[in-house]
């Protein structure tokens, strides 16, 4: 990869982490705003999943605004949408009002990973877009890493209203340079002509040569398939404890650690900022030892099972007693999940034979994931409410991923073959 295509990656990279940035900002100022507001654990269980019950609905239509209008517009409008969903929720003058404002943060939030798919399509040659999808998903740990830091800080020098107005500006700032320098590879005048031309003859492989054009199949016919929800369970399992600590760990380490929220912030950073270097790495390490002809023999599907078999090690955080041991265990396993559902999403191109099949099938993977995912903030509030503790909601984020290396295992072994080729048969 040259300097010139490294910009790209730094542009998706920092989108990323403004994104995770922004949805952990409400996770590290809860406890001042639960305070203020009179909030139980379970009204703030809600209000840490609301940015989730838009995003999930909008996933598919945003993805079809994308490949009308392309990545660069959708990015921009949905940047601009839920960085001013951002700086309104710093003027929330009740709980409703900030309800509202999520809600909307989730809609724009919607945009970044299939506007941002789309560009990695047209701007990598399909060698380089394992390590550029790793590095644009590594922002969605170091997003939370670097804002636990940054809004703990902002939040106990001058409040959890300036937290939010000071993170939702970050975003504009993004814009302007986005607008300025960044458009397709057939457009801009920064990228040298060799470096063009290698992009566009190479982004699209082989496939355009090798695959015939098949019409793409309905989304009923896909639904009705086993691997897909495999695929759409195995995400879930792993994504739940994922959000569970987006949203709730800086809560956990101040009620249950007695910290303060600058100590619960700075904490909150290392096990997402950790995830982000080891995930890439572990990326990494699949593409080598996962060569064409393990992949067929299913050793991803294996290397995926395992990898959430480490994820279900959450279930030693409640009998731990040393705190550095907890977050020694927590980099881990967000580290593995990270990792484990890039692997999702490669076993995605592994199954689907149809090209024009891949968008639906990883649509409906995410959806998969944030639906789980937006169940993880509402359940944790209630397990805290009901039994005083954070404990089993550890149990239920650590028994999850187990579930799902099993779904990875009985679930995906079919290949996802287009309609057409059942009624030829």
């Amino acid at each position: 990869m040259t300097f010139r295509r490294g910009w790209i990656c730094l542009f998706l990279f920092t989108l990323t982490s403004i994104n995770y940035a922004d949805r952990v900002a409400l996770s590290v100022a809860a406890k001042p705003i639960s305070a203020e507001f009179g909030l139980s654990n379970t009204q703030m269980g809600y209000l840490l999943s609301s940015f989730l019950w838009f995003y999930v609905l909008c996933l598919i239509p945003v993805g079809l605004l994308v490949d009308r209008f392309g990545g660069k517009i959708v990015n921009s409008c949905g940047i601009a949408l839920w960085s001013a969903a951002t700086i309104l929720t710093g003027f929330a003058p009740n709980w409703l009002f900030m309800l509202g404002t999520r809600v909307v943060m989730g809609v724009g939030e919607s945009t970044s990973w299939p506007a941002s798919n789309r560009i990695i399509r047209e701007w990598f040659p399909a060698s380089e877009r394992g390590f550029a999808n790793a590095i644009f998903g590594a922002g969605s740990a170091a997003g939370p890493a670097i804002g636990a830091i940054a809004i703990s800080w902002i939040t106990a020098t001058w409040g959890w209203r300036t937290g939010f107005i000071s993170a939702g500006s970050v975003g504009f700032i993004w814009l302007a340079f986005w607008f300025l320098f960044f458009d397709k590879p057939e457009r801009v005048r920064w990228l040298g002509t060799a470096e063009r031309d290698k992009i566009l003859a190479e982004r699209d492989g082989q496939t355009v040569v090798e695959q015939a054009e098949q019409p793409a199949s309905s989304l009923f016919y896909l639904l009705r398939q086993r691997s897909v929800w495999g695929l759409f369970l195995t995400q879930g399992c792993e994504v739940y404890g994922g959000y569970m600590l987006l949203t709730w760990l800086p809560s956990y380490l101040q009620q249950a650690k007695g910290l303060s929220v600058m100590n619960a912030g700075l904490l909150t950073a290392v096990p997402f900022g950790v995830a982000s270097v080891i995930a890439v790495g572990l990326g990494k390490l699949s593409d080598r030892v996962l060569t064409r002809e393990k992949v067929y023999s299913g050793a991803r599907r294996t290397t995926l099972a395992i990898m959430l078999a480490g994820v279900s090690a959450i279930l030693l955080v409640p009998v731990l007693d040393q705190l550095w041991m907890i977050i020694v265990v927590l980099a881990g396993v967000r580290a593995l999940g990270l990792a484990g559902s890039a692997l999702n999403f490669a076993l995605v191109t592994d199954l689907v034979r149809n090209r024009a099949d891949i968008g639906k099938v990883t649509a409906t993977t995410v959806v998969g994931g944030n639906t789980f995912g937006l169940m993880a903030p509402i359940v944790t509030g209630y397990v805290v409410d009901l039994t005083g503790s954070f404990d089993r909601a550890f149990i239920v984020a650590g028994v999850l991923p187990l579930i799902g290396a099993v779904a990875t295992m009985i679930m995906t072994r079919k290949p996802i073959v287009p309609e057409t080729a059942l009624r030829m048969g």
